[in-house]
């Protein structure tokens, strides 16, 4: 095994000398990808020197309906959304609507942030460069998971409550929430819904003509993915759908065939095959300008030596060469969007699992292959990662789970129900019900139906959240604060697992009980 995939890696390497990754090699590099990470189904496109030299689709679409998947099956590529978000703030600056620098509430003036300094001075950049000072997936718990209550009008009030974890302009923190913010201006300032001028201003003349701005919009294309995730070790179907709310944070469903000529418009200044120039020069400097830096590990495998957040895109060098990338991540689907503006490079992976590990695999080894760098055996690397970093968490969450097991043998150290059943309330995220239904608790989220789940005791001021949907694997511990009388005042919660998807923002919940 070992000795055919160096064989196939060393072609993928020999490539690069005109240019081209062999295609039979990437076939089989991708259909062992699919294997190895138990990844249903992906489609892989690239794009050089200004045409398609790849775009096919692999495995299967779902696995309730066994239909391929092809280059013009339909992924959620959520969080690659957000640079369509910012291609629409820059041609709204191009026809002088608004400017990066205006104040948010300028255009929202009901918007207003925990601190009234920043209320006052936040800018339209600074909600789309994660730096607002807001916490890694702060507040995403008011549109994640699917099904959610909250409006946009809600969102955009309820940021106020969100105590920020950093200071104002001061750390690179990604952020969802920002980008809905974002996504209201472009719908005040425009009188379009965010959907509607993402189709009708930037994919309609790009020529993305299978897409569509958000999930509802595609409901009657027969070919789209199921997501899937793995439950109990097995990968299962799971619903594949996205809070309208969040649409500019991560709505968009399109394909290889239309993400490669998203791919290819960039490629080319902002050009349509048309020869229609959607972005001015100077906006499109702005958008793949660095605006707020991150650190950088020194030794990493592409010779980095800065990285951090543009407008709507995560910015970095590779051996020398300036590089454009995000990817995206829902229940049961990621995908990753690769460009190497000065070689002309483009590299499009989507998937219908959640295994970073399967689109980092297969981007790595293709921008190596034209970077001129030997066979690094990324299959293999990833592999072994993620073999770790599974065994850890099964560790982390068996080891939890047993100790429950142990604490509820003994009736007598568990508190009374009085104690802790109740409704609780975070002012952000909403009301949370704990009640007691026969022998056993349960847990629901007034705003977030789909949030619910068994308590189970683990000891005397806390339990663990048992989540319905184990699809989530976001199970968390609930931790009670007694007052003087024995009765729970508050709570708060935290991941049993660092599996955790960081969108559960459990962490950052303040529950108060009514």
């Amino acid at each position: 095994m070992k000795q055919k995939l160096s064989f196939l890696l060393f072609f993928l390497s020999v490539g690069l000398f005109n240019a081209q990754i062999e295609e039979k090699k990437l076939d089989e590099l991708i259909q062992k990808t699919l294997k190895n990470f138990d990844v249903p189904g992906m489609s892989v496109g690239i794009v050089k020197d200004g045409k398609l030299v790849y775009a096919k689709g692999f495995g299967t679409r779902s696995l309730t309906t066994k239909s391929p998947m092809d280059e013009k099956t339909l992924v959620g590529i959520a969080s690659n959304s957000k640079g369509f978000t910012c291609t629409a703030l820059a041609v709204l600056a191009d026809e002088g609507k608004l400017d990066w620098n205006d104040k948010v509430s300028q255009y929202l003036p009901e918007f207003q942030m925990y601190d009234p300094y920043v209320s006052q001075n936040i800018t339209i950049k600074d909600l789309v460069t994660h730096r607002t000072g807001l916490g890694l997936g702060q507040g995403d718990l008011m549109f994640f998971p699917e099904g959610g209550n909250l409006t946009v009008n809600d969102i955009v009030h309820n940021v106020r409550y969100l105590k920020p974890e950093h200071s104002f302009r001061t750390n690179l923190e990604y952020n969802n929430i920002m980008f809905i913010v974002a996504g209201e201006i472009i719908h005040r300032v425009s009188g379009l819904s965010w959907a509607e001028f993402i189709e009708q201003r930037i994919m309609k003349p790009v020529g993305m003509n299978s897409s569509f701005g958000s999930y509802s919009r595609g409901k009657g294309v027969n070919n789209k993915i199921d997501a899937h995730a793995p439950v109990d070790g097995k990968v299962v179907a799971v619903p594949h759908d996205w809070n309208e709310t969040a649409n500019a944070a991560g709505g968009i469903m399109s394909n290889i065939e239309d993400m490669t000529t998203w791919a290819q418009f960039l490629l080319n200044n902002f050009t349509t095959t048309e020869g229609e120039k959607l972005v001015s020069d100077k906006q499109a400097q702005q958008l793949w300008s660095l605006q707020i830096p991150a650190v950088v590990t020194a030794k990493n495998p592409y010779d980095t030596s800065f990285y951090g957040y543009g407008l709507g895109w995560f910015l970095s060098d590779v051996k020398g060469h300036k590089q454009i990338q995000h990817t995206g991540g829902l229940i049961g689907t990621v995908t990753q969007f690769t460009l190497i503006p000065d070689i002309s490079l483009g590299v499009v992976v989507l998937t219908n699992q959640q295994s970073g590990a399967a689109f980092n695999t297969i981007t790595n080894t293709i921008k190596d292959s034209y970077l001129g760098i030997e066979d690094r055996n990324w299959l293999k690397t990833y592999a072994e990662r993620i073999t770790v970093a599974n065994t850890k968490f099964e560790k982390q969450k068996k080891e939890a789970f047993a100790k429950s097991d142990s604490f509820r043998k003994n009736k007598n150290l568990q508190p009374d129900p009085e104690q802790f059943t109740g409704t609780y309330n975070d002012q952000w995220f909403g009301d949370v019900e704990i009640s007691r239904k026969g022998e056993t608790y349960r847990i629901s989220c007034a705003n977030s139906p789909r949030l619910k789940g068994e308590l189970l005791p683990y000891s005397y001021n806390s339990f663990i959240v048992k989540w319905d949907d184990r699809s989530y694997d976001a199970d968390v511990y609930l931790v009670f604060s007694y007052d003087e009388n024995g009765k729970a005042r508050s709570a708060t919660m935290k991941p049993i697992s660092d599996v955790t998807d960081f969108s559960f923002d459990f962490e950052d919940l303040d529950l108060r009980r009514k």
